[in-house]
């Protein structure tokens, strides 16, 4: 979590300067602000654990490009020599991905072992170790149909729920497609029966997409209104907030809202993601002109949770403009933290509004 340093006042819309002391004058706020200011030496990196998966989804992001053509490295002492040197350099927190890294185990062990803060995504179709720490990120595009017909996956709601259930490590991430906007109330309501957490995404065409799952402006109109209505009907099971919904389905991508930190669409090396990110491939090496938290993705179109994750709490300078707007920035990086940190508990959110992006229209 890379943050600016903070000037010592910013004008809001109106005109008004605030002093950052006095936004920090609330009581809300400045608890709040107590809270996640702890969390700001998280720096990540991404890494692709293996080139194989138990399924093959429409739209998938690893298989494009040359990443998914990488030589596979299952040595495990490799991989810890890799950890030992991204903590020299820096790294304090580990996102393990790729195909499916459920599938190596003993790769994911040996990372948590140098590295225990970080996160992984999987399909949710093999169970991974309770021995192994990190939070664990379910995708899930849809019910058990679609997920069928785009995932080739049958009942894979049901198994996924059956393999964490109880598990504090696990949280549904619902992957919003411009079909599947409709399914998302009963396969929350199943989650929330099952005691289960869930947080959302938004498909990102990959590079040269033109399918059925890419967004439209009335799409990302509905997904907002799907958000917003189940973060009131299940405030224990869900992990968002309004802001949360305004940044990822406002018609403009992530990097033409806030400007994109990773790599590949960062040129610095100064400051930030530019200078510490990278996302290692199979055989261990990093092309920087690639780098970003989901290789591949199409950069205009990009709304995906991972990439808000880096680049919107980035700006912290941008929502210091007014109480509003600072008080919305901090219900987004409280969720953030509440998704990819472990045992971090996400607090209720200090806005009830919808409130729109510094310098851009609301949606």
């Amino acid at each position: 979590m890379d943050v600016v340093e903070l000037k010592k006042h910013t004008p809001d819309e109106s005109g008004r300067e605030w002093k950052f002391s006095e936004i920090l004058a609330d009581p809300q706020i400045r608890k709040r602000w107590e809270k996640v200011r702890r969390w700001f030496f998280l720096r990540e990196s991404t890494y692709d654990m293996t080139r194989r998966c138990n399924i093959r989804c429409e739209g998938c992001y690893y298989y494009e490009g040359e990443k998914q053509f990488a030589e596979e490295n299952r040595d495990p002492e490799a991989w810890r020599r890799l950890m030992e040197a991204e903590k020299a350099r820096g790294i304090t927190y580990v996102v393990l991905a790729g195909a499916e890294p459920s599938l190596v185990p003993d790769l994911c062990r040996v990372c948590y072992r140098e590295i225990p803060l970080g996160a992984i995504a999987t399909n949710g179709l093999k169970r991974i170790g309770g021995d192994i720490g990190y939070r664990i990120h379910l995708s899930v595009w849809g019910d058990d149909d679609t997920s069928k017909k785009i995932r080739g996956a049958g009942s894979m709601l049901q198994r996924q729920i059956e393999n964490y259930r109880d598990d504090p490590r696990a949280v549904f991430v619902y992957t919003f497609t411009r079909s599947n906007i409709d399914q998302v109330h009963p396969v929350a309501d199943i989650l929330a029966e099952n005691g289960c957490q869930l947080t959302f995404s938004m498909f990102s065409a990959p590079v040269g997409y033109t399918g059925a799952l890419r967004h439209t402006e009335g799409s990302l109109a509905a997904v907002r209104k799907a958000m917003i209505e189940l973060l009131d009907r299940h405030p224990e099971t869900v992990l968002y907030s309004r802001y949360s919904a305004v940044a990822h389905t406002h018609r403009k991508g992530l990097h033409d809202l806030f400007s994109c930190s990773y790599p590949r669409m960062n040129p610095s090396t100064d400051i930030g993601l530019g200078r510490s990110f990278r996302q290692y491939r199979t055989d261990l090496d990093w092309d920087r002109k690639a780098a970003c938290c989901v290789p591949d993705t199409d950069c205009s179109d990009c709304r995906h949770y991972a990439a808000g994750s880096a680049v919107v709490t980035a700006r912290l300078f941008r929502h210091a403009a007014s109480p509003e707007t600072f008080r919305a920035w901090l219900d987004y990086v409280d969720t953030y933290l509440a998704v990819w940190v472990m045992d971090y508990p996400k607090g209720e959110n200090l806005s009830d509004v919808m409130v729109a992006p510094p310098g851009h229209n609301l949606f």
